[in-house]
Formats: C-alpha cells, sequence, structure tokens
C-alpha cells in the first residue's frame, strides 16, 4: 500500500517538477535566449512570483526526494 502511494506521488510530483522548472525564467544566454527567451517584457512577472516559484520548486523535489528515498529503501528490503 505505502508502495503504490509513493509511485503515485513520485509520478504527480515528476511531472509537476517538469512543469515547474520550464516556468522559471532563463537567466543565462543559453537554448531559452536562441528561441526569444532574451527578449524581456514588463508584464514577466514580480520578484515575488519568482520567489513562490523557486519555493514551490524546492518543495516539490524535497518531496520527489522523500519519495524515491522511500521507494529505494522499500524496493530493497
Amino acid at each position: 500500500m505505502i508502495e503504490l502511494v509513493l509511485n503515485v506521488l513520485l509520478v504527480l510530483t515528476s511531472a509537476l517538477l517538469v512543469v515547474l522548472i520550464l516556468l522559471h525564467r532563463g537567466k543565462g544566454g543559453g537554448l531559452s535566449s536562441m528561441f526569444g527567451g532574451a527578449v524581456s517584457s514588463s508584464l514577466s512577472g514580480s520578484s515575488v512570483v519568482e520567489k513562490n516559484l523557486n519555493r514551490l520548486t524546492v518543495f516539490c523535489a524535497l518531496i520527489w526526494t522523500v519519495c524515491i528515498v522511500g521507494l529505494g529503501i522499500l524496493l530493497k528490503v
């Protein structure tokens, strides 16, 4: 039962992490600037939104990590 819950939670947090990471603004001259990511607008977001997005991403990553470690412990036994 616990293994099923951890698997479902792992899939949900994995998908959420992909979406949250893609929502972040590109800060370098990498691939995001090649496709027009370097063009900034005045409506791109405030620092409060960026901080909340960072916090949500870190929180989701922590849940993902706990699921991975928990599944690893359960499957090793």
